[in-house]
């Protein structure tokens, strides 16, 4: 799960029309002065890092969000186009109690880039285990600095993290009724490690769940690691767990054993269907109510939690707010009367 992180500096400056030799001489030193703040201002931020880019390395102490622990790659399998199965592993006598609220799900960790000294966050798809193992689904990006570096390393190198940090937080109350994932690309992962802490393990049996993946094309797909246990559970708990497979064009000498793909993209009808298949009646006599019942969101007490690229993020449940904060619910969602505690965006 990437996001940008990169702060941009905007000075506008403003000349009247008219102003004469004297007054441009008595504004010049105010604009200079303005562009030297903004421009140490800039540097600033640049140059020097902030207090997590600048966290020191621990060897003796247990993994922290305030510090960074070191760690060994141990498995590092390629999957498909740009992208990597990745297994790290943080000495167990490091890891901190198995209760600690930070490791419910959903969390990620920071993984630092030694070379340039920048760091990125990414979800391990199974959390921790015991002997210290995390799993992580990462995409090679053009300008991904950690991603690049990370594909670039071989089992046996060490490398550092930090964490965990709650992402989001999953609440054993029953609350929801529904809750339905929705996933583009490698933003599958947290939802992964929802199902595999959460759903699979039956808790909130009440509550059902569906999962709405979407890619560019089969290859992009993630890896059978990852879509053979979620379509397997969906098939032998088909009233607790949906799991539907979108790509954008299917090439017919494309082969996807066990899966079935849906061709187009996730909108408005794909989330109207499958939250009424999801809800459809038990009892045969109810039935006939099903065809005529309208789709009530707010009734239903339905959440739905969405992470992958920005443009299906924004058609679906409207872009998100300054400095990626959740911004109003828009999109999609906003045209199914959902309100913003019923959407969470990654």
């Amino acid at each position: 799960m990437k996001r940008p992180t990169t702060s941009h500096f905007r000075v506008g400056r403003q000349y009247s029309t008219i102003l004469n030799t004297r007054s441009r001489n008595s504004i010049r030193p105010l604009a200079v002065g303005t562009v030297l703040s903004f421009g140490a201002l800039a540097s600033y931020y640049f140059f020097f890092p902030d207090a997590s880019r600048g966290a020191p390395t621990s060897k003796h102490e247990k993994l922290s969000p305030s510090h960074f622990t070191p760690c060994t790659i141990t498995s590092s399998e390629p999957c498909g186009p740009n992208t990597r199965l990745i297994t790290l592993k943080i000495p167990p006598k490091f890891l901190p109690a198995s209760d600690e609220k930070r490791f419910s799900s959903i969390w990620s960790i920071f993984v630092k880039d030694d070379d340039i000294q920048v760091e990125r966050p990414y979800t391990p798809l199974e959390g921790v285990d015991a002997e210290g193992q995390m799993r992580f689904w990462i995409k090679k990006y053009p300008h991904g600095e950690v991603s690049r570096w990370l594909h670039s390393k071989e089992v046996g190198d060490e490398i550092e993290i930090r964490g965990p940090l709650q992402t989001w937080l999953w609440k054993d109350d029953d609350v929801w009724d529904e809750v339905v994932m929705i996933s583009g690309g490698t933003g599958i992962a947290p939802f992964y490690q929802l199902f595999h802490d959460i759903i699979s393990q039956g808790v909130s049996p009440r509550t059902k769940f569906t999962l709405l993946h979407s890619s560019r094309s089969p290859s992009e797909l993630p890896p059978s690691a990852i879509l053979l246990p979620l379509s397997s559970f969906a098939s032998e708990n088909p009233k607790r767990f949906q799991f539907r497979v979108f790509v954008d064009t299917l090439d017919p000498t494309d082969e996807i054993d066990r899966l079935k793909v849906n061709v187009g993209r996730i909108n408005r009808a794909t989330l109207v269907s499958s939250i009424k298949e999801q809800s459809s009646p038990s009892k045969w006599w109810m039935w006939p109510l099903k065809k005529s019942a309208e789709l009530d969101i707010d009734v239903r007490k339905t959440l739905f939690l969405l992470c992958g690229p920005e443009p299906m993020i924004t058609a679906l449940s409207g872009p998100y707010g300054r400095n990626f904060s959740q911004g109003p619910v828009g999109g999609v969602l906003e045209e199914l009367s959902a309100t913003s505690s019923q959407v969470y965006k990654f």
